[in-house]
């Protein structure tokens, strides 16, 4: 699997793990002695079968370095490294509940943002088609709009920035889907009703012509024709150039109808909240 974790994310984290491996070897001091292996080799092992991308192998080893060395200043840093190997190797459950551990034990940590985006990478790389489904992506939506607000100001954010509009059309892309479905069933209250929800909910989103015109299309079905001429005419007001206008303007025009809004329409009232 293709992972969508960029490079500087990525070779930050491994420079200020090896950074941390360097100071290190003056501290022998601090290693717990009656454990069964030293802190520093533990973790050097670990680092070095990252590198080599032995990821299984890699958290394992940093899952040793906490285990036999808790209270250790290597610890901490093993554990965010620990998730990011299970994340790595797509173990994509255990590296979220490695780096919310993390973040538990030490909130204020300097790497705590870099857990948030693990744990919000890992939920965005399990997104499914639109044909099943959608818990996951709301949950990697929850995940990504966290990070962004708590940590506005990393890189982090600024490339959940970007995931959080491409689920966000995924979630819209499931909501036509079942749409569709009903409007194919002659089920026009129910079509309705999730196209609606793009419009609503989902409206910065490349699903929302395509809506409007199915609402144009459902309304029309129904003989309720104020909502149908008022969802054509925000259609062409908004996307004028759409094919789903064109499309819309005929379904009108084959009524002796034209797109005219009703200021009173749920239609008219979101997209006016919205723009």
């Amino acid at each position: 699997m293709v992972k969508f974790l960029n490079s500087t994310v990525r070779n930050a984290l491994i420079i200020g793990a090896t950074a941390i491996v360097l100071l290190g070897g003056c501290s022998s001091d601090e290693v717990d002695t009656y454990q069964e292996q030293p802190v520093q080799k533990l973790y050097n092992e670990a680092l070095a079968a990252l590198n080599n991308e032995e990821y299984a192998a890699a958290a394992k080893g940093f899952d040793e370095v906490e285990r036999q060395h808790p209270y250790s200043i290597w610890s901490s840093k093993a554990q965010v490294m620990s998730s990011f190997a299970y994340y790595q190797s797509n173990k994509y459950d255990q590296a979220i509940l490695a780096a919310e551990r993390f973040i538990e034990l030490h909130p204020g940590n300097k790497d705590v943002p870099y857990a948030y985006y693990l744990i919000a990478i890992s939920y965005y790389e399990q997104i499914t088609g639109v044909g099943r489904d959608q818990k996951v992506t709301r949950q990697a939506l929850d995940a990504l709009q966290t990070l962004v607000r708590r940590f506005p100001n990393t890189e982090y954010a600024r490339d959940a920035q970007l995931k959080i509009d491409l689920t966000l059309d995924h979630l819209a892309g499931k909501e036509m889907e079942i749409g569709r479905y009903y409007l194919k069933a002659n089920k026009y209250i129910a079509a309705i009703n999730r196209f609606r929800q793009v419009v609503e909910r989902y409206q910065t989103t490349s699903h929302v012509p395509e809506a409007l015109h199915r609402i144009t299309e459902a309304y029309l079905s129904l003989g309720i024709e104020d909502e149908a001429k008022t969802a054509a005419a925000v259609l062409g007001y908004n996307f004028p150039g759409s094919e789903w206008y064109q499309d819309s303007y005929a379904l009108l025009d084959d009524n002796y109808l034209r797109p005219e809004v009703k200021e009173d329409s749920w239609i008219t009232k979101a997209w006016k909240s919205v723009f």
